[in-house]
């Protein structure tokens, strides 16, 4: 007699972005490409790691005097410290009123599966989650499997091929009262001074804490006032807004880190609230540690005890102890002035070679008389960035030329070296003039 399985009835799951990769890798073309790698790439092509970051490595691996003992749930404290440094900066005033502080998490999305839990037990009347960024972020799903109701906004104009700061002002002037508001990549929307100006005249600032379970638990009711933070989404009329930021590889967008962080500094300056994830891994090239943490700003310490006392609990049930390699890698670093100042050369290295890499992109369509305006290219910040394909355009590089580009067409620059960009650019010269004609 056959037995059925317990599992007969769950169906395969829908397809995500590793697809294409995973077409890719059964592509027997022997020159095909891959320009939509996560990581930073060199010029050999290989996953770059920084220098300074591979003798920390070896150094930590030899050392006979660590103690491999777990960890505590909170992680690592002088990790911690170093990484809402590296944050916020090292005088940062937040810091020194002890109302910053963070948990060491798990992972890309570590920090978010924490953020979303603590926030699904504590603000009930938070049931939907609006992510704006100039890209679709896999920690939607983290969200939607906790029971939110999930809407993703992008900000990327494919007209206009630019980050549009229209598309952002229109979804604050309609997104949902009750809602978390998730910021991911927006460095490249820039707002004009009447912007920022409009931007501020609606600033609704009240100063009761909306984070703060505390113990016991003392809810406000309707009535009483409430601090949300990140005030300046809101209309006149306050619609309960709770901002996550997402912080994924700082320094690799400007080379600049204080610059990557300018708007989380400038809103934790005002006194607001909100979470931050903040993902180390890329920014230092150790992707296989998925090191980070889950930052909490406050309006005072006393708040921000009990939302890191309630979180620890929170770990207790999704990993209980972090990982430390990747953790004493990093403050390895950022503790030691020397290779401080190394590891920030090589982040600057990075982006400069990525800005020559679109500098020499955009000349050479340029010279091939490609149809279009390609100063987009240039004019976006960070390792990755869209080169304004349409879908017929992608087409046409995945079957014609085995060139592997998303569907948005939104690539890693670093990706291109100087022995492929010649066949990359003839072949996108040849895509929008075949497809155009």
């Amino acid at each position: 007699m056959t037995s059925l399985s317990v599992f007969r009835d769950i169906p395969p799951a829908q397809k995500l972005e590793g697809s294409l990769l995973k077409i890719y890798r059964h592509d027997d073309y022997p020159s095909k490409m891959f320009l939509a790698y996560k990581v930073c790439m060199t010029e050999q092509g290989y996953p770059w790691i920084s220098l300074v970051v591979r003798r920390t490595r070896l150094q930590i691996s030899q050392d006979p005097s660590l103690n491999y003992e777990y960890l505590p749930r909170m992680g690592m404290k002088s990790f911690i410290q170093a990484a809402l440094e590296l944050l916020f900066g090292k005088h940062s005033q937040a810091i020194a009123e002890k109302r910053v502080g963070g948990v060491h998490t798990v992972g890309d999305s570590g920090a978010f599966q924490l953020g979303a839990q603590f926030l699904r037990m504590w603000r009930k009347n938070l049931k939907t989650v609006c992510i704006v960024s100039c890209q679709k972020e896999q920690y939607g799903l983290i969200f939607q499997d906790m029971g939110f109701t999930v809407y993703e906004y992008c900000i990327w104009n494919p007209k206009e091929l630019c980050s549009d700061p229209t598309l952002f002002f229109d979804l604050m002037e309609h997104i949902p009262a009750d809602s978390i508001l998730v910021i991911g990549n927006i460095i490249d929307c820039r707002f004009t001074q009447t912007q920022w100006t409009n931007l501020m005249s609606i600033i609704k600032v009240s100063r009761t804490s909306c984070l703060v379970p505390p113990a016991p638990v003392t809810f406000a009711s309707p009535q009483q006032p409430r601090s949300f933070g990140f005030f300046f989404f809101f209309s006149l009329q306050s619609k309960h807004i709770f901002p996550f930021f997402d912080v994924p590889c700082q320094g690799l967008s400007t080379g600049d880190l204080e610059e990557d962080t300018r708007l989380l500094q400038y809103f934790v300056l005002l006194g607001f609230e909100f979470f931050c994830s903040q993902s180390l891994s890329k920014s230092f090239g150790i992707y296989d540690e998925g090191v980070g943490i889950l930052v909490v700003a406050a309006l005072s310490n006393q708040d921000l005890l009990c939302v890191l006392s309630q979180l620890m609990n929170n770990v207790q049930a999704l990993w209980g102890n972090p990982p430390a390699t990747g953790a004493r890698i990093i403050t390895s670093i950022l503790c030691n002035p020397a290779l401080l100042v190394e590891w920030k050369q090589s982040i600057k290295s990075v982006v400069e070679n990525v800005m020559l890499i679109k500098e020499k992109v955009k000349e050479k369509l340029r010279l091939l008389g490609t149809p279009g305006s390609w100063n987009h290219i240039t004019e976006q910040s960070g390792t990755h960035g869209y080169l304004g394909l349409n879908y017929q355009q992608v087409e046409f590089l995945i079957k014609k030329k085995h060139i592997y580009v998303p569907k948005n067409s939104r690539i890693n620059f670093t990706c291109i070296n100087s022995r492929n960009i010649d066949y990359i650019t003839q072949s996108i010269h040849e895509a929008v003039v075949i497809t155009e004609g």
